[in-house]
């Protein structure tokens, strides 16, 4: 792959902590620019990580960090917090829309803020982060745009117990699929990333013990299949749905041990996959 992201400039929002964070710290390595887009800006009582410790972090692995405090659901802060990356950076090159909130309830149980705010975030936050990148990644020799969303599986076993959050993640797939297209002349790349196996991040922590660390895999996995990726020629690459396992065979792993939280102990299938 070359110098892989070297110089390139990533905007990815929810990269504080967990899988964003991994995919920033692997670009690092790399010699590449990142944006911690992301609201965590002061110690969190239970959640780790903030954008400036995430971005000093960038910077110890050989990137070059940007904290933004930015809200995705805001329009303004939005295009405000992309002008500033492509001021202080020269130019825009990736985005990765990873930041997501979930909240696993049926109809009746689900309250409705938590509807509203998986939907601003997830649907809304994606697509505005989209919109106001797009006039800047047209200028780059090979811009990717990657969703963390699933694989669209119309299975009503998807649907029964959390229909709002399937809903949600599912909107963010159909904005792969139609911005894949819309952009195709314009050689943006539009894909989704996705893992087999639950990722051990903060999310699962709201998931009342439904889902336990040592049958996850650590947010490496999707770092790495995440950088596989956006190496690639974007004109090449684009409208795929991607699983992390299936990019990284691709590129000769063969041993996914070393992702394992605990090595050796069944690993539990991630959502929306049969």
């Amino acid at each position: 792959m070359g110098d892989g992201l070297k110089g390139k400039t990533l905007f990815i929002t929810g990269a504080s902590r967990g899988i964003g964070k991994a995919i920033a710290l692997r670009a690092a390595r790399d010699g590449a620019n990142i944006v911690v887009a992301a609201k965590t800006h002061r110690k969190h009582p239970v959640l780790p990580g903030t954008i400036h410790s995430a971005v000093e972090e960038i910077e110890a692995a050989g990137g070059r960090g940007l904290a933004i405090r930015l809200d995705i659901r805001d329009e303004d802060a939005v295009e405000r917090a992309v002008a500033e990356a492509v001021a202080h950076f020269g130019a825009l090159d990736i985005l990765v829309n990873n930041a997501s909130a979930i909240m696993l309830s049926n109809t009746r149980d689900l309250p409705l803020k938590r509807y509203d705010l998986m939907f601003d975030v997830n649907v809304r936050g994606t697509y505005v982060m989209s919109r106001a990148c797009v006039p800047h990644l047209q200028k780059s020799s090979n811009p990717h745009v990657l969703n963390l969303s699933p694989p669209l599986n119309l299975s009503p076993a998807w649907f029964k117990d959390h229909v709002a959050y399937t809903m949600a993640k599912y909107a963010m797939s159909m904005c792969v699929i139609g911005m894949a297209e819309e952009f195709r002349g314009d050689g943006i790349a539009f894909n989704a990333l996705w893992p087999r196996t639950v990722i051990d991040t903060a999310a699962i922590g709201i998931l009342d013990g439904r889902v336990k660390p040592e049958n996850c895999r650590s947010p490496q996995i999707m770092a790495d299949a995440a950088h596989a990726i956006l190496c690639q020629p974007a004109r090449r690459c684009t409208g795929h749905f991607y699983l992390d396992e299936d990019v990284l065979r691709a590129v000769g792993t063969r041993n996914f041990d070393r992702y394992a939280v605990k090595p050796g102990a069944p690993l539990m299938r991630d959502l929306f996959l049969d």
